[in-house]
């Protein structure tokens, strides 16, 4: 695929931010105009590869001078100003190494244009600097051969990603037009997910929406956080499926979990994570944000039964349950609903026993 260029004039939505963040806040209001607010070379409307660029990818291209402001080059944390004009030169995707391996796939749907996997807990998505092998990619290479390029090369196909200890439906793209459009349907929104989320104790309301902004921790890389004063805005909607309860001695009952309906109105990195963490309700199983000690009330809240199931969950008890979107090349409703993994099963199984 060949490179392109865009060019786009800062708002003051973004002027006076890190050239790196309001390169992204600019990308993203493009891409909810449609692309209508920018122009390639060819005064059309810019590829949608362009629309969902990383903040990583974004800093790269930055050190190679594929993004300037008014014909300069600059730095990361260099101030944007109000109608300054960036112009962005995507590179044309890398020759492809990776090798294919033989990893088993549930495929939930596949065309000549795109593929939905239902993903296991425990496979990473994409290849990374310190993951070289053994990735959902490196599967998909296998079954698939070729996958669309406008991903990069440590990326090939990937319009979207799900933790690699979450389950569930995600798409990846075997051709760059559907990629284009696919990314496009993303970054607008206009793609429907539900995930199921087993938490620690029960929501206070049947439903409720959760705003914040949510950004690396800055004690602690591993984990995001939602108190923070600069980080990327996340709304998820929360819906309360089923609650569990058991008996104290008293004969009292005691909420201990409950099943979530997670929506998404953005895709943060571990958002629903941190979003049911913000509300006091922390997911089973969950090795960053939820995992207990013995000592912890709501842990030996828990039946010992439980228990045992959540320490078999290979990850989080998270499932990105439901994926349907407008098939960005037929035009044709698709809609999945990913089975539980046999893991996740068990412990809704068991929990039906206290529902």
């Amino acid at each position: 695929m060949s490179g392109q260029k865009i060019e786009i004039v800062i708002t003051e939505n973004e002027a006076g931010e890190r050239a790196d963040r309001g390169v992204q806040l600019a990308l993203e209001r493009i891409a909810r105009s449609g692309g209508s607010e920018a122009a390639n070379e060819d005064d059309e409307s810019p590829s949608a590869a362009l629309t969902t660029l990383s903040r990583s990818r974004i800093q790269k291209l930055i050190e190679e001078n594929a993004i300037l402001v008014n014909g300069k080059s600059i730095r990361a944390n260099t101030k944007l100003v109000l109608e300054s004009k960036i112009s962005i030169q995507l590179p044309p995707a890398a020759p492809l190494e990776l090798e294919p391996e033989d990893i088993p796939l549930d495929i939930l749907f596949e065309d000549k244009h795109l593929i939905i996997v239902n993903k296991p807990a425990g496979l990473t998505v994409h290849p990374s600097d310190t993951q070289r092998t053994g990735t959902l990619v490196h599967g998909l290479l296998h079954h698939v051969r070729n996958l669309s390029g406008i991903g990069g090369v440590l990326r090939p196909g990937i319009v979207h990603r799900i933790d690699k200890d979450t389950s569930g439906a995600i798409v990846v793209t075997k051709t760059d037009v559907a990629h284009q459009g696919l990314a496009a349907l993303f970054a607008k929104h206009d793609i429907d997910r539900a995930y199921h989320a087993v938490c620690y104790g029960s929501l206070k309301q049947a439903r409720i929406t959760v705003e914040s902004l949510i950004g690396r921790n800055p004690t602690d890389r591993k984990r995001m956080s939602m108190t923070v004063t600069e980080g990327r805005e996340a709304t998820t909607h929360l819906k309360r499926l089923r609650e569990y309860a058991s008996q104290d001695t008293h004969g009292k009952h005691q909420l201990f979990a409950c099943l979530v309906e997670a929506t998404l109105e953005t895709g943060r990195t571990h958002q629903i994570r941190v979003h049911l963490t913000g509300q006091g309700h922390s997911l089973l199983g969950d090795p960053v944000y939820g995992s207990p000690t013995d000592r912890q009330p709501k842990w030996l809240a828990l039946p010992d039964s439980i228990r045992h199931c959540v320490q078999s969950l290979p990850g989080q008890a998270l499932h990105a349950r439901t994926l349907g979107f407008i098939h960005p090349v037929t035009h044709e409703k698709v809609h999945v609903e990913a089975p539980y993994p046999s893991a996740l099963k068990t412990l809704l199984d068991e929990l039906e026993r206290y529902a």
